[in-house]
């Protein structure tokens, strides 16, 4: 089967490897779609903290089920599925609290793992296996482990309710997370929402997908620009962009007393002002990718007749063309590249 690997910077490579056999507990799949993840081009670039060149990869994956072991119950050879990508262990404190999502041993399909979704062929446990909704199309589908990362963020800052009814929001960057997490913060009744990004096109998008307005994220008055516009600090900052420049607008824009969530992933470290986090109350919270209940709720989010998947799914490129597809990820000018194998 083909299978592709980031074996150098930037640099995908087509192998023919032999087809996973299935072990007890899982099974096979063959891919439909991958798509290319943010993380992905971190990774592909050399530059994810925990995933290092080369490596296979592939998690935002639909596929259909060929070979179950005898053991597995609850799906059926057919079935079109998508992937939970996180492998926990089951058997330390995080996973027996219901936070495996937080294993202490925890692997990740297709980021450092023996195996990636952006193959013909793949092996996981069922358990790992969520099934698609008929009525979706692939593309749909492919947007449902993407978005399950922002519901999980938005959950987090509910802070004691049961949503986020009557609260301000501001999210920077209007990427494919920063955009879905417009789409999740809408599902939990968030008061008034604001993007900032440095594209135009990109801050239209966010205006014409529901935010109620759009700033430059590159303006040196963009932090006084959110708080005039909101009439007051923002109760919840998503930053998921979580670079240097974003981590401390997003502070200024919570202070006092407000909500700092990391969603995107950090290159390096950054520093912060700990005198005015600890001073002004602020809470920073780190989002970890998503739990069943996530996608459970991601579903229901695509299921809507409205959801515009075509504003998300901006190409898709055959397996051939594998290069291709992260070339034209990489280039900042897509929100969400999907990879068709055929």
């Amino acid at each position: 089967m083909k299978q592709i690997v980031a074996t150098a910077p930037k640099v995908l490579t087509t192998n023919e490897v032999p087809v996973p056999q299935v072990q007890a507990g899982e099974a096979l799949v063959q891919t439909l779609v991958s798509g290319v993840c943010g993380s992905d081009l971190h990774a592909v670039q050399g530059l994810h903290p925990f995933v290092p060149i080369p490596y296979k990869p592939g998690h935002e994956v639909v596929g259909v089920i060929r070979e179950l072991a005898p053991d597995v119950k609850g799906l059926s050879v057919g079935d079109r599925v998508t992937v939970e990508p996180d492998l926990p262990c089951w058997n330390c404190k995080n996973c027996k609290n219901g936070n495996e999502n937080l294993c202490e041993n925890l692997q990740f399909f297709g980021c450092g793992y023996s195996q990636g979704g952006m193959c013909e062929f793949w092996t996981l446990p069922a358990g790992r296996l969520h099934v698609i909704p008929a009525s979706f199309s692939d593309e749909q589908a492919a947007l449902i482990e993407p978005l399950s990362t922002p519901v999980h963020a938005t959950k987090l800052a509910f802070v004691g309710h049961k949503d986020l009814t009557g609260k301000s929001v501001v999210i920077l960057g209007c990427g494919t997370i920063g955009l879905l997490t417009l789409f999740a913060a809408k599902h939990f009744n968030a008061k008034k929402i604001i993007m900032t990004d440095l594209v135009q096109e990109k801050r239209d998008r966010a205006v014409r997908l529901g935010a109620d307005s759009a700033f430059d994220a590159g303006s040196p008055t963009v932090v006084d620009d959110v708080r005039k516009e909101l009439g007051e600090s923002a109760d919840v900052v998503f930053d998921c962009v979580a670079f240097q420049p974003t981590v401390l607008q997003a502070i200024r824009m919570a202070d006092k007393g407000g909500t700092v969530v990391i969603v995107g992933v950090p290159e390096k470290d950054v520093t912060v002002p700990l005198p005015i986090i600890q001073d002004h109350q602020i809470r920073i919270q780190g989002a970890a990718t998503y739990l069943p209940s996530d996608y459970k709720d991601s579903i229901a989010i695509l299921s809507a007749e409205n959801f515009p998947v075509s504003e998300f799914v901006t190409s898709v490129f055959p397996v051939e063309e594998a290069q291709k597809a992260f070339e034209s990820a990489l280039s900042g000018d897509q929100i969400k590249v999907l990879i068709r194998f055929s």
